[in-house]
């Protein structure tokens, strides 16, 4: 095995056991959290709403909720371990050592992507207990999730990056992540925005990731599955270099 390939499994591993380790803080809150959208918005309020598409309004939010709590879980995965790496000191061994920068960068995301699956797949098996649901397209779901997730853990990445104390870690989930979340789509059809709200919320790449993941489970979306997928490309490919460019610099490395 290469040096490179020692140096990937064992971030990963690390990334792994650290959450596992402490799985009632990483895994458990996305159960509790996911059973009050479903019996407050998917019971109470959503059987005084009419059926969309065809779709009672449970079954239409479980995308979005399956969604919701992989972003996040990508997310806060990443910029909780790098910062705490920087905080230690430990991530300035691993910037100094051979270990190329894109490893650095493919085993942290990796991690918020394993942990992104697992909360999905819980979420998603809670889901069920509330009502029916089935993948049309597993495919497009697997892609859907596999690139939010992807996304996410590099714009978790770029937060620790910059993030000089544990209250800075918290400030882009708090005013940026959770606004765009629920601005996404979760909740409610574009279409039945009016024609200004309906245009702003295009601007708003995490309704592309919503909409193709719903498309995967109901068939039924507001944008193009392809051009969803071409703009998380876009964005993680900004995103990557982005953090390549830092890494390179040492940008939020030194005390």
């Amino acid at each position: 095995m290469s040096l490179n390939k020692i140096s990937f499994y064992t971030i990963v591993r690390k990334e792994v056991v650290r959450f596992m380790r402490i799985w009632p803080q990483t895994l458990l809150p996305a159960v509790v959290t996911t059973v009050l959208y479903f019996i407050i918005f998917g019971q109470f309020i959503g059987s005084q709403i009419k059926p969309i598409e065809g779709f009672t309004y449970m079954q239409f939010i479980v995308p979005g909720l399956i969604m919701m709590s992989l972003i996040n879980s990508a997310f806060s995965n990443v910029v909780s371990s790098f910062f705490g790496a920087k905080f230690s000191k430990n991530i300035e061994e691993l910037i100094i050592s051979p270990t190329p920068n894109y490893i650095i960068i493919a085993g942290y995301v990796t991690g918020g992507v394993i942990r992104a699956a697992l909360v999905s797949a819980i979420v998603f098996g809670i889901s069920l207990f509330f009502t029916s649901i089935a993948v049309q397209h597993v495919f497009m779901g697997i892609l859907f999730a596999f690139l939010a997730a992807v996304l996410f853990s590099l714009a978790g990445l770029l937060n620790a990056i910059f993030a000089k104390n544990f209250d800075d870690i918290s400030i882009f989930p708090t005013f940026v992540l959770t606004p765009l979340i629920y601005l996404g789509g979760v909740f409610y059809s574009i279409q039945m925005l009016p024609p200004f709200w309906s245009g702003i919320s295009q601007f708003n790449p995490i309704l592309y990731m919503i909409n193709g993941f719903r498309y995967s489970f109901l068939g039924i979306t507001d944008v193009s599955p392809a051009l969803s997928v071409g703009i998380l490309l876009v964005f993680i490919a900004l995103l990557t270099a982005i953090n390549l460019r830092l890494l390179a610099r040492c940008t939020g490395m030194k005390s």
